[in-house]
């Protein structure tokens, strides 16, 4: 009896796919199915770079020798006795020639039974056809895993963009852009830890639950450990770990890892996302200007190719060095605010009301407060190139050092690139009392609703206690940053796998490829 599992899901075979099965009985009765004892000898991108360039006649006069290739099969052009197929292993777009006189016998019967998305092995020389384009003549052919769900029409591909963040593997077979933004973004997480090494600092691991959440404002993801009976929280920033490291004795210190944050989806935001944070001891957020303006030049010049980049119809240049602004300049800027407007309370409010940016207790927040939300909501998307934004007011920076000539501000930036903050940076607090104190402040707002701000640490206050040496660190955006670097106008598009509502396979919303 079919197990109630597995019923409905073969219930929604389509004609195709059992077309496709039957075809997969036929080949399991003249071979192995998903056999696994072929492996290639070569990559389509390596022949295609050591042929290219030679003529047809050049490559008839010299024979080159046999090559093993194994790929996937995106396009049949079938011709009775011969076929043209298109393949794919991941390396580059290649083709392979059947033809019924030249392979086995027991190869050309595996290739009748074969559709477009099966994966194949192939041994064969190389040539070029009459209209010059590089094929592999096979002289075997072994079909390695048979496709039993057709891929979707190769010339619209995917064109549901849920479809195409929810099966992802369908996409990076379907779309080439999708697989090079992809890869991009491992070259660029690669250059940026190498980058690092380089500077010395230690790469580190530190934990993904917390028993108090802190080091940033955001609301955490919370889950229970049940051999402890306690509740924890995921973590929305690795810097308290980290800092305590610098305590340690670890100078330099950097972790490239997973953060959560329970808010909204949006084409910026996905609820778990990829950060990097570095510290470092005796530097303050000055030098992690020239770190940061090091850092976003070398990446857009190796490995985009070039420090000026393009996003949607911006030509955006990482050439140093980066603008600078305070805070309060970019307000009356691009908010179009005199030194008067920035004490006006009532002006202040109806600009956030006319944004609907009006925050909890509006009556009660304070004038910086208010400010830094007219900055969020007039500023920041005006902000294209690459600009350090300084002198955030201390209220909203609970774990930056107060800047010595002016205590109501702090020594920190926010680089915002496109309009889009992708760095925060400061230099530390170490002052174990002033710390306690700000993180008293940010328990009464918990207290009083802001489910944002964060718990009081008293272990991290400790460990100020025993002495931090003074430090500046920085946090950096990843995905954003990737975003930036491969004009990519959504955060799910350079996530491997990007959060999505859960899927409902039997009812309404059953797949449809």
């Amino acid at each position: 009896m079919t197990d109630k599992h597995i019923k409905p899901w073969t219930d929604q075979f389509s004609e195709q796919m059992q077309v496709r099965l039957e075809k997969r009985d036929k080949l399991a009765a003249i071979s192995t199915l998903y056999r696994n004892d072929l492996k290639p000898d070569s990559k389509c991108s390596d022949i295609k770079a050591c042929y290219t360039d030679k003529t047809k006649e050049e490559l008839e006069a010299n024979k080159t020798p046999d090559y093993a290739i194994a790929a996937r099969v995106l396009l049949v052009r079938d011709f009775g006795k011969a076929a043209f197929l298109q393949i794919d292993d991941g390396s580059a777009r290649f083709q392979v020639y059947v033809n019924k006189g030249v392979m086995s016998e027991e190869g050309f019967a595996q290739y009748k039974l074969l559709d477009y998305g099966d994966i194949i092995w192939a041994r064969g020389d190389v040539f070029k056809t009459q209209k010059g384009e590089l094929s592999l003549s096979a002289k075997e052919l072994f079909i390695l895993t048979k496709a039993v769900r057709p891929l979707p029409e190769k010339f619209h591909g995917m064109t549901d963009p849920e479809l195409r963040y929810r099966m992802r593997y369908v996409d990076t077979i379907m779309n080439e852009e999708s697989r090079q933004k992809l890869q991009k973004r491992t070259q660029i997480v690669r250059y940026i830890r190498e980058f690092f090494y380089g500077k010395e600092y230690l790469e580190v691991e530190t934990p993904m639950m917390h028993a108090i959440a802190g080091g940033a404002a955001a609301k955490p993801f919370t889950t229970h450990h049940n051999a402890l009976n306690m509740e924890l929280y995921m973590r929305i920033a690795p810097e308290l770990h980290l800092k305590r490291l610098i305590v340690g004795g670890f100078p330099r210190v950097f972790e490239m890892n997973r953060c959560f944050r329970n808010e909204g989806l949006s084409l910026k935001h996905n609820p778990e996302f990829t950060s990097i944070e570095f510290y470092q001891a005796y530097a303050t957020f000055e030098d992690m200007v020239d770190l940061t303006e090091e850092l976003m030049n070398g990446l857009a010049k190796n490995v985009i190719g070039n420090e000026t980049i393009t996003f949607g119809e911006n030509q955006i240049s990482f050439a140093r060095p980066f603008k600078q602004m305070t805070l309060i300049e970019a307000v009356k800027k691009h908010a179009d605010l005199s030194d008067a407007d920035l004490s006006n309370r009532e002006k202040l409010t109806k600009m956030l009301v006319a944004k609907d940016h009006a925050p909890k207790d509006l009556a009660k927040q304070s004038i910086e407060k208010l400010i830094v939300g007219v900055f969020e909501e007039y500023a920041e998307n005006k902000l294209i190139q690459p600009t350090f934004i300084t002198q955030y007011p201390t209220e909203v920076s609970p774990l930056s050092r107060r800047n010595d000539k002016n205590p109501k501000f702090v020594d920190r930036f926010e680089l915002f690139v496109n309009g889009w903050e992708v760095a925060n940076a400061f230099s530390e607090l170490n002052n174990p009392t002033d710390q306690l104190e700000r993180f008293a402040e940010q328990a009464m707002a918990k207290e009083g609703g802001d489910d944002e701000a964060c718990d009081v640490d008293y272990d991290f206050v400790r460990a100020l206690e025993y002495g931090m040496p003074p430090t500046a660190g920085e946090g950096i955006g990843v995905d954003r940053l990737v975003m930036v670097l491969t004009n990519s106008h959504t955060i799910r598009d350079v996530l491997f796998f990007p959060l999505l509502k859960k899927e409902s396979y039997f009812g309404s919303e059953a797949p449809t490829v």
